[in-house]
């Protein structure tokens, strides 16, 4: 049964009555202040966890203008890639003595908008961001610039000039890698199913195809190369086109590994068999590409080196100390790999 009586909560002021010691020496010892003795520290803590004291955040960051916390926005937690870099993000930060906040956009250009207002309003020290792929205007992330806050793009970056740092993985060579490689493996008639060219992914990778063609004298079929949401279902349809004629490529580059394993499965489904009769390659080094058989070649990004180089930056930036936006004017890029599998090798 509601009372409608506010719960107290219990301040530094109660530790200190109740310890018989000065506010501004439980305050130090709750900050894990140096001159704090170890006993003293000791008590203040196990004290503030019986009165059931919550540190306020919020008002120790107006005091300071450092909330010691760093907003997060990624497409969606449960890609693959950007699952592992949040965990080393949130691991090194940790590290620092920061926290992290992590929120989701669903690739939902609105919902993105939305988020960085609020975390924009939580008064983070620095937000790192990953864009919708439909993301084009940036201009909801102009207040964290404006007012000096450092902002870090990784991956889905913006492809025009912006007052930010910008981290993101080799992806034209990584197209350029994977293409050459079916190439070098004896096809001719290579299909490539990208993503949406507003993303700077898909603009690099589709040119680093396109560079690899052109560099071995192979033309492009235009009815073969496809820019869509990379997903399962799309996947599958586009390999019904691909095969509803009597000319049917001897290749995939899939841009990423969702759009490759479905295409396995289109294949086994079919009685194509891969690498026989179709070779395919994929992107990001998804673990389910080694599970699967045959397991698929893909293009490594390393997403735990995007992580700590993301976290590097972002502590250098914070220490600057700068007026203005602090951000790196060149763009930071990450090596990838090319993981030669059985997908496209008969060995």
């Amino acid at each position: 049964m509601a009372t409608g009586k506010k719960t107290y909560q219990n301040t530094i002021l109660d530790i200190a009555e109740a310890l018989k010691l000065s506010p501004a020496t439980i305050s130090r010892a709750l900050n894990n202040h140096p001159y704090v003795k170890e006993k003293t520290r000791n008590d203040v803590v196990e004290m503030a966890t019986k009165l059931g004291y919550r540190r306020n955040h919020m008002a120790s960051g107006l005091r300071s203008n450092k909330t010691r916390t760093v907003g997060l926005i990624i497409p969606r937690v449960s890609m693959f890639f950007h699952a592992e870099v949040i965990t080393t993000i949130q691991n090194d930060l940790h590290k620092h003595g920061y926290n992290l906040i992590i929120c989701q956009s669903n690739d939902s250009v609105s919902m993105e908008r939305e988020l960085a207002e609020t975390l924009y309003a939580s008064r983070v020290d620095a937000l790192i961001a990953a864009c919708t792929l439909q993301t084009i205007d940036f201009a909801h992330f102009d207040k964290f610039v404006e007012h000096g806050t450092p902002v870090i793009f990784y991956d889905r970056v913006p492809v025009k000039a912006y007052r930010a740092t910008l981290i993101k993985g080799d992806d034209f060579q990584g197209a350029y890698a994977a293409t050459s490689h079916l190439i070098a493996a004896g096809c001719k008639r290579i299909a490539h199913v990208s993503g949406p060219l507003t993303s700077n992914l898909y603009q690099d990778r589709a040119a680093g195809f396109l560079k690899a063609m052109e560099a071995h004298g192979l033309s492009v079929n235009q009815d073969w190369v496809f820019h869509q949401e990379l997903s399962h279902e799309n996947a599958f349809k586009a390999m019904h086109k691909l095969f509803e004629t009597t000319a049917v490529p001897d290749a995939l580059f899939a841009d990423n590994d969702t759009t490759a394993i479905a295409a396995i499965e289109f294949a086994k489904a079919r009685g194509i068999a891969v690498p026989e009769s179709l070779k395919i390659a994929g992107y990001s080094n998804d673990p389910r590409t080694a599970i699967i058989s045959p397991a698929v070649t893909s293009v490594e990004q390393f997403p735990n080196l995007v992580g700590r180089r993301i976290v590097e930056t972002l502590v250098d930036l914070l220490a600057a100390d700068q007026e203005g936006a602090v951000y790196k004017t060149e763009p930071i890029i990450i090596s990838v790999k090319l993981i030669s599998r059985m997908s496209t090798s008969t060995i």
